[in-house]
């Protein structure tokens, strides 16, 4: 199963009697009801043509711009329009790179969030300081991709393990490109 055509915001009419919404709603010059989701999509078997369409690439892997995992061998990629074109490892990228998955170009290797077992590290508690300066014991980083930083962000919630500083990405897709050599 993969994802089909018209993935993203969706608009479907809806019934007279349906009520009006604050966001996500409008009503037609003709007057039909509308509403629209924007984390919708669409799953098939069916072979279609979109799926072996070539993803182009355009960035060299660079060390100093994509950032290694501390918990797992992958980079982390910010972006979809920023996979590079020569890095045979695992990388971690954004979800929406679902609706751009080519089975000739990348493997799916996993998922950050879970791990299935595929972690390399587990931490112990960790300070959690967020972004207002509050602080908690937590084990937030044993769920996800950890980034180990330099110095604590601004305004952004980190996390304390021993005196090094982290901070955990959004979930991240797992691939590794078929055409370069690990």
């Amino acid at each position: 199963m993969w994802l089909g055509h018209n993935n993203g915001d969706m608009a479907f009419n809806v019934p007279d009697h349906y009520k009006p919404r604050e966001t996500r709603f409008w009503v037609d010059e003709e007057g039909q009801k509308w509403r629209s989701f924007g984390t919708m999509c669409w799953l098939t078997n069916l072979d279609i043509s979109k799926r072996h369409e070539e993803l182009i690439l355009y960035n060299s892997y660079d060390p100093d711009k994509y950032r290694s995992y501390d918990n797992f061998d992958a980079i982390d990629v910010g972006k979809v329009s920023e996979i590079p074109t020569d890095f045979g490892g695992v990388m971690g990228v954004p979800l929406g790179f679902l609706t751009k998955h080519n089975p000739e170009q990348f493997e799916i290797v996993g998922i950050t969030k879970t791990w299935f077992g595929m972690a390399s590290k587990k931490y112990p508690t960790q300070t959690q300081v967020s972004s207002n300066g509050s602080r908690s014991q937590v084990s937030k980083l044993n769920d996800g991709a950890a980034i180990k930083l330099d110095a604590p962000p601004s305004n952004k919630t980190y996390y304390m393990v021993d005196g090094e500083i982290f901070i955990q990405t959004y979930p991240r897709i797992l691939i590794r490109s078929k055409g370069v050599a690990a």
